[in-house]
């Protein structure tokens, strides 16, 4: 804003000077300028003012020769026009002289001439009041009366006339007033005392002092006044609050701080020196914990804190000064004890009901949980949680109270006993935690009856066996515990049976089954019971198992010799004719067991004479028959002991003894005739009328054989069939009968058959399931069995050899053929 006015004021200057070039002041030539104008601005013509000639001025060299002010002015030689060649600063030029004229002179040639003229440069306001000092610094004591004054510095500026200080001015306040002297050549200023000082109130006070110049526009400089007031002792010391509060956190280390109070005192020196300290502890052992610096009054921790032992302490604190008469106040600092997550929850459980019933019902209560933890908000807030068991839940109850209750079915047999993770977690951070066990264990109900290994027992009986013996021990397994799983053992007699009382007894508590008479298979083959099996619950539990005790054959009878061959004591003669061929029949023996299987499976054998090789005999078949042809030197009477031999262990017999003689002719055979077959050579008409009878009995037997096995494949026995005992019979006729319960399987044998056996097992061996067929007969023999469809048979076929046949067995859906494979 300064520079544009002085901008203004220049050019209206200039134009001033244009108007009035030049003027004669005491008969010589002078020329006015403004200071501070700019390079080619015309001074005055000095080619008109000394008449000379313009076309000249260049070729005589007219110029400034005046040394000290060349470099302000130049001439144009052109226009013989003064002009301002540099800046022109009237208060560097003529320092504070009121007028600043400037002499010069300029020469010429030919012929040479002088002229001399001055330059006035005219000041303009372009410097403003400058004090020495840019602040000066007063002490009047607070005592000071009103009125007194007091000297302040003068200002000073370069310009002159009306452009230097004409006035001066004070910054408005209340307690001084300037009083501005103008002198011839100056103005000063005095500083007067208008209101009593408080340096309590305000020590210190700045004022701003203004120099003004006269110019237009006017420019001023300011100088700033510090006064300081002294101070007397007249003030206590003052705390900024009358009741500090500050938060620490317990467990803080010694020399944490707390808090820094602060006392003023108005007054200076030892009068306004304060010292601090704490008053009134008493015996409170919690103000121990804090120490106060006395020269600063900064609070710190020097002992333990505890939140839990008391959350906020209060602490008294004096500040007193150092004055002559000291002085003192009281302020109250309360500390609040920040609690810090440092107590760890405590679980405690009470109400225990223990051991807990099987079979408690759900929500049932067990016990109560109880959850401490000291710390204050978030860090005494506790969640508890469950881990390991999810037959039991945790139910709050109130605030850290819980419950333990039943949460689902127990069940002693699968868990006796819950150990139960209690786990309690606070909300601090970080957060703490502590765990217990609870065990819980869980008493036994009757809720399971004994149970058997399987729903039915099968137990194997040798015939003979003692009385008395054990023929099998059942065992239930109860899985309760004490007189809930002590298992009591009862016999349950079947109605489709025999009494079973009078067949067997069990032990009541071991279960040991035992046989009341010695069995006999031949009159029994099997028989079934129940036992139960009830613990000593209340009330009592109880299952059944069925028991099917099946005799086994022993091997107790021996072979029977049928007719005619079974009188005791009787000779037995049979007739050969001495032209008899090789393999001529002479006789048939025929015996039967009373035992069935291996121990029924009879074999024939020529004991005596040693050596003979006359006569053999089929060892299944019974067949007496030649071996050779007669010669001279053989005997005309040949007794033979034949022992028949069943496959038991150990073996059973039965011995025949035969005399077979020699004759000479068919005719003494037909005269001493008893039972033998005629001569194969000699086919007379008897033979062929007792083949024509043999063949029909045998027709009419296999039709009667085949319509019984249809009817009794056709009947069904419900409560016996699965474990239904084989059955073999032998027949007089040297056949074999075998049936399993309603099936029975008839296998007949011709007298010409030769030595074959086959014998077939179903697998496995027990269960009540074997089968023994014993075929003899012609190269092929086919059965077909009819079975129901509840029941399903496995066979396997083992083909037996013996003389100069095997046979082999194929099974074609429920079809059994039979075929001779080999031949020796």
């Amino acid at each position: 804003m300064e520079s544009s006015t002085r901008q203004r004021f220049q050019s209206w200057m200039y134009c001033v000077l244009l108007l009035h070039l030049w003027r004669t002041v005491s008969g010589q030539t002078a020329f006015s300028i403004s200071e501070e104008a700019n390079a080619g601005t015309p001074v005055g013509n000095l080619a008109k003012e000394f008449n000379l000639n313009v076309q000249d001025l260049e070729m005589r060299g007219f110029q400034v020769v005046t040394e000290a002010y060349r470099r302000y002015f130049d001439i144009n030689l052109k226009t013989g026009i003064l002009h301002v060649k540099e800046r022109l600063d009237r208060e560097e030029l003529c320092e504070h002289s009121a007028k600043c004229s400037l002499a010069l002179e300029t020469v010429v040639s030919s012929p040479l001439n002088i002229y001399r003229f001055e330059v006035n440069v005219l000041d303009i306001n372009d410097n403003s009041p400058v004090f020495e000092h840019a602040e000066t610094t007063l002490n009047i004591s607070e005592s000071a009366f009103p009125g007194e004054r007091f000297a302040l510095p003068s200002a000073f500026d370069a310009d002159v006339g009306s452009n230097s200080v004409k006035i001066y001015k004070l910054s408005p306040n209340e307690h001084f007033s300037l009083d501005v002297q103008s002198g011839e050549e100056s103005v000063s200023a005095e500083l007067v005392l208008q209101k009593a000082l408080d340096r309590e109130k305000q020590p210190l006070m700045q004022l701003i002092l203004t120099a003004v110049d006269g110019g237009k526009p006017p420019r001023s400089g300011t100088m700033i006044i510090v006064i300081h007031v002294l101070d007397v002792n007249d003030n206590i010391p003052v705390f900024s609050k009358s009741l500090y509060k500050a938060r620490v956190n317990e467990n803080a280390p010694s020399g944490t701080p707390v808090i820094t109070v602060h006392a003023s005192d108005s007054d200076e020196g030892a009068n306004g020196e304060i010292v601090y300290a704490f008053v009134n502890h008493g015996n409170d052992k919690n103000v121990n914990a804090f120490s106060i610096n006395p020269e600063n009054g900064e609070i710190v921790v020097k002992g333990d804190l505890d939140y839990e032992r008391k959350s906020a302490v209060e602490l008294r604190v004096q500040a007193k000064d150092k004055g002559h008469n000291p002085r003192a106040a009281l302020c109250k600092v309360l500390v609040e004890i920040i609690d810090i997550n440092d107590n760890i929850p405590e679980i405690s459980v009470t109400s225990l009901v223990n051991p807990m019933k099987e079979d408690t019902p759900a929500d049932t209560m067990v016990g109560m949980i109880t959850v401490i933890d000291n710390d204050a908000g978030k860090n005494g807030q506790v969640i508890l949680n469950m881990l390991g068991s999810v037959a039991f839940k945790i139910q709050k109850s109130y605030k850290n109270y819980y419950t333990l209750a039943v949460n689902g079915p127990l069940d002693r047999e699968s868990a006796s006993k819950y150990d139960i993770t209690i786990i309690a977690t606070d909300e601090g951070t970080p957060p703490l935690s502590s765990s217990t066990v609870i065990t819980v264990h869980v008493s036994d109900v009757n809720d399971n009856p004994p149970r058997f290994p399987e729903p039915a027992i099968n137990v194997y009986v040798k015939e003979n066996s003692q009385i008395g013996a054990v023929i099998h021990t059942v065992s239930a397994f109860d899985p309760d515990v004490g007189e809930n799983a002590r298992v009591t053992y009862s016999l349950l007699e079947s109605s489709k049976s025999s009494p079973v009382s009078s067949l067997v007894n069990i032990n009541s508590d071991s279960g040991d089954i035992h046989s009341l008479q010695s069995f006999n298979y031949e009159e029994m083959k099997t028989f079934q019971f129940k036992v139960q099996a009830t613990d000593s619950g209340v009330p009592p539990l109880s299952s059944n198992v069925s028991v099917n005790v099946f005799i086994l054959d022993e091997n107790d009878n021996s072979p029977g010799i049928l007719a005619p061959y079974s009188e005791h004591g009787s000779v037995n003669t049979e007739n050969i004719p001495y032209s008899a061929e090789a393999g001529y029949f002479v006789a048939k023996i025929r015996a039967v067991d009373a035992d069935s299987g291996y121990n029924a499976l009879l074999s024939y054998h020529i004991s005596e004479p040693k050596g003979n090789n006359l006569f053999r005999i089929g060892s299944s078949s019974g067949e007496i028959r030649t071996k050779r042809r007669m010669s001279d030197n053989d005997l005309k009477t040949h007794p033979l002991v034949v022992v028949v031999s069943d496959s038991g262990e150990p073996s059973l017999s039965a011995t025949v003894s035969v005399d077979v003689v020699v004759v000479e002719s068919t005719g003494d055979i037909q005269t001493q005739f008893k039972h033998a077959p005629m001569k194969e050579e000699s086919f007379s008409d008897l033979n062929l009328y007792l083949l024509i009878a043999t063949v029909s009995v045998s027709v009419i037997f296999l039709l009667s054989l085949i319509s019984l096995i249809a009817v009794k494949c056709c009947r069904t026995d419900g409560s016996f069939s699965r474990y239904s005992a084989p059955v073999i019979t032998t027949h007089p006729d040297g056949s074999w009968s075998y049936s399993k319960s309603t099936q029975q399987y008839d296998v007949c044998f011709s007298s010409d058959t030769l030595k074959s056996d086959v014998v077939v097992f179903p697998a496995p061996f027990p269960p009540a399931d074997a089968e023994l067929i014993s075929i003899n007969g012609g190269d092929t023999f086919t059965r077909t069995q009819t079975l129901p469809n509840t029941e399903k048979w496995k066979h396997t076929a083992h083909a037996l050899c013996s003389g100069q046949s095997c046979w082999k067995c194929s099974e074609r859906g429920k079809s059994f053929t039979w075929t001779r494979i080999q031949h020796y």
